[in-house]
C-alpha cells in the first residue's frame, strides 16, 4: 500500500526512482489494479503485470538509465491527484547514452497512481533501439 504521507507529487518521484532503480516490483506496487500505461506513440498497457512486461524488455535492453525530472508540477491529492512532469530519459543502450525528451502525465486515485502516459518523439527512441551499424 502507499505510504500515507505521500503527496502526488512525492509519489511519481518515488515512482520514478523506483524505475530508475528496475525495481518493477516496487514500481507496480504504486500502480492501481486497472492502471494505463500509455506510451503514446508506441501504444497502451494495463495493470500492475503490464507495467513489468513492458518495461523488463526495455529496460533489458538498456545498460545504464537516469532519468531527470527537469519540472514538474501537480495539483489534487491523494484521492484524486494530477502531476505533470517534464524528463530527460537517458539511457544507456548498445554502448551508448541517449536523452529522449519526455513529458509525463500521471493520475493518481485512491493513494495510487492509476494513468501513466507519456508523450515523446517514436523516430528518437527507434533510433536509440536500433543498434549502430558496424
Amino acid at each position: 500500500m502507499a505510504n500515507s504521507a505521500h503527496t502526488p507529487d512525492s509519489l511519481v518521484r518515488e515512482f520514478i526512482s523506483l524505475l530508475i532503480a528496475r525495481d518493477l516490483e516496487g514500481a507496480s506496487a504504486l500502480v492501481t489494479p486497472d492502471f494505463e500505461y500509455d506510451n503514446v506513440p508506441m501504444g497502451k498497457t494495463f495493470g500492475p503485470q503490464g507495467l513489468r512486461d513492458t518495461l523488463s524488455g526495455f529496460f533489458g535492453m538498456c545498460t545504464g538509465i537516469d532519468w531527470e525530472i527537469l519540472r514538474q508540477t501537480s495539483s489534487g491529492d491523494m484521492e484524486f491527484g494530477i502531476v505533470l512532469n517534464e524528463r530527460d530519459d537517458k539511457v544507456e543502450i548498445h554502448g551508448r547514452w541517449a536523452t529522449l525528451p519526455v513529458a509525463g502525465v500521471f493520475e493518481i486515485h485512491d493513494g495510487k497512481i492509476s494513468l501513466w502516459r507519456d508523450y515523446f518523439d517514436k523516430a528518437t527512441i527507434i533510433d536509440v533501439m536500433t543498434p549502430p551499424a558496424n
